[in-house]
């Protein structure tokens, strides 16, 4: 495993330069841009001492190849070792009545985890936990999706995730699972106290030992001919419906 990554795209670059530049090793920006936003992000970079290196576009496109880098690209420190600062440990130390936590078990789709990353982070969410095997690690594709949230919201990477769900039920947090297959409504339970939301693989959903382990199950209902929705849909829904329920409790 290397000891770095690329990180492409302004809010991306932006943010990880505002979480912690030290963990910016090189920058690069498009030469032919002089717009406002390239502006404003070089001149965060020169106020955290950063220097920033002239590119050509061309150069940009393969070192990120199909990909919209936007023209920004920085080379950090690695991301799993950036998301080490929080472990599961400390996340539970600190886990209060309101603790929301949404659990990724198994998904694959670099896409689908940085749109749950955004969501969670808009949601108030406390961390994301998903498993260290079978699973998408924080790419450069997912902190792009992410647009900043991957550096703000604490990925939680744990090598056993039963294990994991186990100590998180110890600490009093209600495990809530999604499954299509469930009868009982999303919408029907009490999400005003901790919990933690539990959907699985964008396409086997969770697996035998976490559903099994989930306090609840449940799905979201369907009306029309559509089987399932996309996992950071669902996402997106449920944690959601958590705000609004904690809203109308106040």
């Amino acid at each position: 495993m290397t000891d770095n990554t690329l990180v492409y795209g302004i809010h991306s670059v932006t943010a990880a330069i505002e979480t912690d530049a030290s963990q910016v090793l090189e920058l690069w920006l498009d030469r032919a841009r002089h717009d406002t936003r390239l502006n404003s992000l070089r001149q965060l970079a020169m106020e955290h001492g950063l220097s920033v290196q002239q590119a050509e576009k061309k150069t940009l496109d393969r070192m990120a190849p199909g990909e919209r880098h936007q023209g920004v690209m920085a080379r950090c420190r690695s991301a799993r070792s950036q998301n080490t600062r929080v472990s599961l440990d400390s996340l539970l130390a600190a886990i209060s009545d309101n603790a929301l936590l949404l659990i990724l078990d198994g998904v694959t789709d670099p896409h689908n985890l940085g749109a749950c990353l955004r969501t969670a982070e808009a949601a108030g969410a406390n961390a994301v936990i998903v498993p260290a095997q079978n699973a998408v690690a924080l790419t450069p594709v997912v902190r792009k999706v992410a647009a900043g949230s991957a550096e703000r919201v604490p990925l939680i990477i744990v090598a056993n995730l039963a294990r994991a769900m186990r100590e998180l039920k110890q600490h009093h947090v209600w495990l809530i699972g999604a499954d299509g297959h469930s009868e009982r409504r999303f919408y029907d339970i009490d999400l005003t106290r901790p919990v933690a939301l539990v959907l699985g693989n964008e396409g086997t959903g969770l697996r035998r030992l976490t559903h099994e382990l989930c306090d609840e199950i449940c799905a979201l209902p369907m009306f029309g001919q559509a089987e399932s929705l996309n996992v950071s849909v669902t996402a997106g829904i449920c944690l959601y419906e958590s705000v609004r329920q904690r809203s109308s409790k106040k």
